[in-house]
């Protein structure tokens, strides 16, 4: 029951922050924060379930503009659940907060070594979650684009001033989502693993 909360919450929390940002003109997504807070949190059925609430809430209430394709994007959001499950199972020292630490006997390290390790496999992370969105999101987006005449929303300035009309489709709308992407997944990975890490010590200092 709480996993079920959390997840509808989660999703509500993307959409609101994400919601936030496009009234603040804000050139990022930020809708899945909670998406990898959810799965460091509940693991990845909920966390995949976070992100497709949350696309299918936000486009069902402003996204008309892309008819029915534009539900097609949960599949970014799902793929960051995947992707926040697979470092969570090749990192499980660092990322998975779900873990007895009794499992890790070595993990003696000081403070300071600790801290570094988290921070530096949170920056690959992000990274990683950088391309496989760009990768994701351009091919859904291109493939959208092809055949319905819509703008790429965010990523419209970069792709306008980066590339010429002979650039192909897809590679255009993957590349233009790159920058965005840095910057939106760093803060994304960075803010996920804050909530989930303040949420399981809120249950263990309620235990």
């Amino acid at each position: 029951m709480i996993m079920m909360f959390l997840c509808l919450a989660g999703s509500i929390l993307n959409v609101t922050i994400s919601r936030l940002c496009f009234l603040a003109e804000i050139p990022l997504y930020m809708d899945t924060i909670f998406t990898i807070s959810v799965t460091l949190t509940c693991g990845l059925s909920f966390g995949a379930l976070c992100g497709a609430l949350t696309n299918f809430i936000s486009h069902s209430l402003w996204g008309l503009s892309w008819a029915w394709e534009g539900y097609l994007f949960m599949l970014c959001n799902i793929a960051t659940a995947f992707v926040t499950w697979f470092f969570m199972r090749i990192f499980p020292r660092e990322l998975n907060l779900t873990a007895s630490r009794k499992m890790y006997p070595v993990y003696k390290d000081s403070l300071i070594s600790k801290l570094m390790d988290r921070i530096i496999i949170n920056i690959i992370f992000a990274f990683v979650l950088c391309i496989i969105m760009s990768i994701t999101g351009g091919f859904l987006a291109a493939f959208i684009m092809s055949y319905r005449s819509v703008e790429s929303g965010i990523t419209s300035f970069f792709s306008a001033t980066m590339f010429n009309l002979n650039t192909p489709l897809v590679f255009t709308e993957i590349a233009s989502r790159i920058p965005v992407n840095i910057i939106d997944r760093l803060i994304s990975v960075f803010a996920g693993y804050g909530a989930a890490a303040g949420f399981r010590r809120l249950l263990i200092n309620r235990s």
